[in-house]
């Protein structure tokens, strides 16, 4: 099974490229962590929805025919890090990719919010790209490390 980080945006800072890569190396061969980072629209005269729907083009060309799409939103479900652990074990039973989007900076298209599985939320607060993606690899490999006993996880 594989975890698709669908995010949009390209750059990002070095610091979380290598937490990206340290947190990506330690998932399993069963269980692997990828990203696909996709163009943000250039902001130019262009109205908000017509940015979002452009960048959802780019974000549904990146997810794979079948995976199950969750969105990460802001109105979403909030989850708990043991809460996520038992949606990863869920989704590895199912055995379809699961492709995790992560908008640009006007979030995701309303329609592809709809259209998605599920929708959940990392936080309350606002936080940066990069940080999301660097959390949200975290969170996913602890998710990871609860169900398989191994002790990076302590409560």
């Amino acid at each position: 099974m594989k975890l698709l980080v669908v995010a949009v945006g390209q750059r990002l800072p070095d610091w979380a490229t290598t937490a990206w890569d340290d947190y990506a190396k330690r998932f399993p061969p069963e269980l692997r962590l990828e990203l696909r980072a996709v163009k943000t629209e250039p902001r130019g005269s262009r109205t908000v929805e017509q940015l979002m729907v452009a960048e959802r083009e780019r974000i549904e060309g990146a997810i794979p025919r079948g995976a199950r799409v969750v969105a990460l939103d802001e109105r979403g479900t909030a989850v708990s890090t043991v809460g996520l652990a038992a949606k990863l074990k869920a989704w590895q039973l199912d055995s379809s990719d699961v492709a995790l989007l992560i908008g640009g900076p006007d979030g995701l298209d309303p329609a592809l919010r709809a259209a998605a599985h599920e929708r959940i939320r990392l936080s309350d607060l606002t936080l940066p790209h990069a940080m999301v993606r660097v959390l949200l690899a975290e969170q996913l490999y602890r998710a990871w490390s609860i169900n398989a006993n191994h002790p990076y996880h302590r409560e």
